[in-house]
């Protein structure tokens, strides 16, 4: 398993954030992690990205426990936020360049991963222009650039078509798509046709408490996702 959590709690002050949450994924799935706002799905996410600890539980990733081996397992995770945090003064292509520093590429493998990435999301015409002046539609390609172009393991997205206009979801969609297929996926999303569209798998959780763990087409017999999802969450 790529992503494997066990028992895992987190409270803020006396309000239990995510309550004893057990799931796994595996390389080649992309898995949709829905609920309604503050049901724990971002607080999740950071965890696994060992951005803030949990207060109980254990979280591995490609082998690695949070606490122990945080290092190697940013290393391995691509992980693009709700707030896409960029920098607006950079040029696209100076952005990428400067992730990719980060990361450690060099070189002739630096510049072609930049190339990829900008032809991958869709930035070549915008590559010269300064982040500050992009659309939000182009500023999240922006970001899901900067998340893949170490090609990670793991892919983080939490809100990946956020400010989309319908002809880039379809884009962005196929890209996720792609990505999936030699990597774990794990995105959180409102828009149950995205799951539908993108998603193997789903997870629901509700009040901090995973409620539902299945297939999108198992979830969705007998009506659509959104209709299941409704009848767990107001349960």
């Amino acid at each position: 398993m790529t992503i494997e959590i066990k028992n895992l709690t987190k409270i803020y002050g006396t309000q239990k954030a995510l309550d004893n949450v057990s799931l796994t994924a595996s390389q080649g799935e992309i898995v949709g992690l829905l609920g309604p706002n503050g049901a724990g799905k971002s607080t999740m996410m950071k965890i696994i990205t060992c951005f803030i600890p949990p207060t109980q539980g254990e979280v591995k990733v490609c082998g690695f426990d949070i606490f122990e081996e945080p290092m190697q397992i940013r290393s391995l995770i691509g992980y693009l936020p709700e707030q896409n945090p960029l920098y607006l003064d950079l040029y696209v292509r100076e952005s990428l360049d400067f992730i990719a520093s980060i990361h450690k590429l060099k070189g002739k493998e630096k510049k072609q991963r930049v190339e990829q990435m900008i032809e991958l999301v869709g930035l070549t015409k915008e590559m010269n222009k300064k982040i500050g002046a992009l659309s939000k539609g182009y500023r999240q390609r922006v970001g899901l650039a900067q998340a893949m172009i170490h090609d990670p393991k793991v892919l983080i997205l939490d809100e990946p078509t956020t400010g989309l206009d319908p002809n880039q979801l379809v884009e962005i969609r196929q890209i996720i798509k792609q990505m999936g297929r030699q990597k774990t996926v794990l995105l959180s999303t409102h828009i149950m046709q995205e799951v539908e569209a993108v998603c193997s798998r789903a997870i629901i959780i509700n009040n901090g408490q995973l409620v539902a763990d299945d297939t999108v087409e198992h979830l969705s017999q007998g009506g659509s996702l959104e209709k299941k999802f409704r009848e767990i969450t107001l349960m």
